[in-house]
């Protein structure tokens, strides 16, 4: 069929981690002869999940483009992941889509991972629909999941296809077209309306009164007694959806190919294609504008997901906004302000690449080798210079310490990072100076380790993570004077350094160095020698090693030799009083505090505050969050918040989440002193062992 001729559909498949997503994808492309045969998640198979981690672990990791044609409409499924640590792929499909059909399993009912997909859905202004699955399965009850959806989201929940159990088999209702069908091996069957009571009666009357609300005319025509026409009810569920006042509710079987059909059908029908929505809001300038999707208007695209494959090379996927974006499009990428060539345009579908003539306003399509674009980029003509408002996407808040397992690797692991975060950009990566370590952050402990088999499979890189060690500081507490002298004769021109320094505590970050030296003891062309040699010296302090921070050091008098003094003798020298000095002037650790914000259910606040409590940390408030969730504010030291990701995802299921921001350094308990120091020779001793 011609892509060219066919109306589009972006229909974003997202929901809680097993509610049936792929299987859905799988069983629509089966349906619409996309593919000859049915793949199972179970058997590794799917078209959506063919990435090897993902078959290995039999769930998605990353989202994919799946388009089927049926009758005359391109739907652009794109397979987002329901596990929480790969949430990257919610942010990227939502901004390709114009709706989300959430997928919600009729046996587990409404999780977390639905309410998510429903709040980034109403966030970004895009319609919904819910496909209860797994109505074949034992303990399934669409019914009780469906007052789920009416308690939890309102009376915007409009059944459309519904269930009725018959003996052993299925009766699926279309309550638009007031039909029932059956299933024979994936064959529909009309029969005869089976008898329901007063449920059915309830249900016609829920579609009629939300189509009624949709417009003056359906309300006066249905308060008068009239019948809507099977047009009418779709023309206002059509309406309804845009305006997010209506959410339809569909089922089926995924595995039996139940009501594949009607959901196709439904798709089809009553959600949006581009050009039934006003646009995409873009920056122009400084000014909000409204780009129409417009196939006559000049070309603009958006980047919204990126594969860097060391094989294939750099893979951008594209929604175009407005015009034909072709292989000889002139654009630029507004983000970075640098014209892009295009490569190769594509069709996806799973792994398979279709080659494109070119790709139309409001479809969804691939180009290889642009060089200098990332996700979230807006590549358009020259002319404009779009922009996007708004570029987010989950905060990594998991850091771990990563090293090779192989000696010599450090920079492969470098260079295999930077290509990862190519295509995942909630993987952040940085070198540690101070600790001398090299640290990856993520959304998780599973996002972390599909990342290191990446790294393994993708770019032979094999690595191990470990907790970071924490970078603390040393200070002193008390006033002290001490005296360096260098003296080193061993024939010849010899050297001599000789100074009182008074080292003092400060509120300072650094080093404040002072001179108060009478009759030329030390002569003033030694002075910034004195300071280099401090300056040098606080790098290392005497007790673990860590940067002394709050020194005051205050250089009170000296000798010198004519001949034989220099500035390295007083530098020596100086370093010197500052070992001998630092010891006796009550030195101690301080650890770093870090801000906590944590967004958490009203129910778990409590047990917020007393994990907070438990890790020395102190509560500062508590207050309501716009999300509806509770926001607690406090301070914690760093060093006990490795694990604080998988504390509040396992404490609120999902429903949490925080950030963590340095603020300041504060004196380390006594009683804590001496396991830092000694794990900190212990990192010393390990690191000339490994050089």
């Amino acid at each position: 069929m011609d892509y060219k001729q066919l109306k589009v559909k972006n229909v974003m498949v997202a929901g809680h981690a097993g509610s049936g997503k792929t299987s859905l994808v799988e069983a629509l492309l089966y349906a619409s002869k996309m593919t000859d045969r049915q793949g199972r998640v179970e058997d590794g198979n799917t078209v959506s999940d063919f990435d090897g981690e993902e078959i290995k672990r039999s769930c998605s990791l990353s989202s994919s483009v799946v388009p089927y044609e049926y009758k005359d409409t391109k739907v652009n499924l794109v397979d987002v992941p329901g596990l929480f640590d790969f949430e990257l792929g919610m942010y990227e499909g939502i901004k390709a889509c114009e709706t989300a059909l959430i997928i919600v399993s009729a046996k587990d009912g409404v999780e977390v991972g639905t309410q998510k997909v429903y709040n980034l859905s109403s966030k970004y202004g895009r319609s919904s629909m819910i496909y209860v699955s797994k109505i074949d399965v034992e303990h399934a009850d669409f019914y009780k999941v469906f007052e789920e959806l009416k308690t939890e989201f309102g009376p915007q929940i409009c059944p459309i296809i519904v269930p009725v159990a018959k003996g052993d088999e299925t009766i699926y209702i279309n309550l638009m077209e007031f039909k029932a069908y059956s299933y024979k091996s994936g064959k529909a069957e009309e029969v005869v309306m089976p008898a329901t009571g007063h449920r059915l009666d309830g249900l016609v009357t829920a579609i009629n009164e939300a189509v009624a609300e949709t417009s003056e005319e359906l309300f006066e025509k249905y308060f008068s007694g009239e019948q809507f026409t099977k047009a009418e009810i779709i023309s206002g569920i059509q309406a309804g959806i845009k305006a997010g006042t209506i959410t339809p509710v569909v089922c089926g079987s995924s595995i039996k190919m139940e009501a594949m059909d009607m959901v196709m059908d439904v798709l089809n029908d009553l959600t949006p294609s581009p050009t039934d929505t006003e646009g995409t809001e873009l920056l122009l300038g400084s000014s909000k504008v409204t780009l129409p999707f417009n196939e006559n208007s000049q070309v603009s695209a958006l980047v919204f997901k990126t594969v860097a494959d060391p094989f294939v090379g750099k893979l951008s996927f594209v929604k175009v906004l407005s015009g034909n974006l072709k292989t000889d499009s002139n654009v630029v990428n507004t983000t970075v302000g640098i014209p892009e060539r295009l490569g190769k345009l594509l069709f996806i579908r799973g792994k398979k690449q279709i080659d494109a003539e070119y790709i139309k306003a409001g479809d969804i399509g691939a180009v290889t080798k642009l060089a200098n674009t990332k996700t979230g980029d807006i590549l358009c003509d020259p002319q404009n210079e779009y922009r996007l408002i708004e570029n987010e996407f989950p905060h990594p808040t998991m850091e771990m310490a990563i090293k090779p397992k192989n000696k010599g690797d450090e920079a492969k692991i470098s260079s295999a990072l930077q290509r990862i975060m190519e295509e995942d950009c909630t993987i952040k990566y940085r070198q540690d100076s101070e600790t001398s370590q090299q640290l990856i952050s993520g959304l998780g402990e599973q996002h972390l380790d599909v990342t290191l088999a990446k790294m393994k499979n993708k770019f032979g890189v094999e690595a191990e993570l470990s907790k970071p060690r924490v970078a603390y500081r040393e200070t002193i507490r008390k006033t002290v004077k001490a005296e360096g002298k260098h003296k080193k004769q061993s024939g010849g021109h010899g050297q001599y350094g000789h100074v009182w320094i008074e080292f003092s505590p400060t509120d300072s970050e650094g080093l404040v160095f002072e001179e108060k030296v009478f009759g030329g003891a030390v002569p003033k062309n030694y002075f910034p020698a004195v300071e280099k040699g401090l300056q040098d010296a606080i790098k290392n302090g005497v007790l673990a090693g860590y940067p002394v921070v709050g020194l005051k050091a205050t250089l009170l008098d000296g000798s010198y030799h004519p001949v034989d003094s220099s500035e390295m003798a007083f530098k020596m020298a100086a370093t010197l009083a500052y070992k001998s000095g630092l010891k006796e002037a009550s030195p101690c650790l301080l650890e770093p505090i870090g801000t906590l914000v944590a967004y958490v259910p009203d129910m778990n606040t409590g047990d917020v505050m007393g994990e907070v409590n438990k890790r020395r940390g102190r509560v500062l408030g508590i207050e309501p969050d716009d999300s509806g969730l509770q926001k607690v504010m406090a301070e914690c030291p760093m060093s006990e918040m490795s694990d604080f990701t998988t504390y509040i995802r396992s404490l609120t299921a999902g429903r949490g989440y925080y950030t963590l921001e340095f603020a300041r350094y504060e004196q380390l308990p006594n009683n804590l002193e001496s396991k830092v120091i000694e794990d900190a020779k212990k990192f010393i001793v390990t690191k000339a062992d490994e050089e």
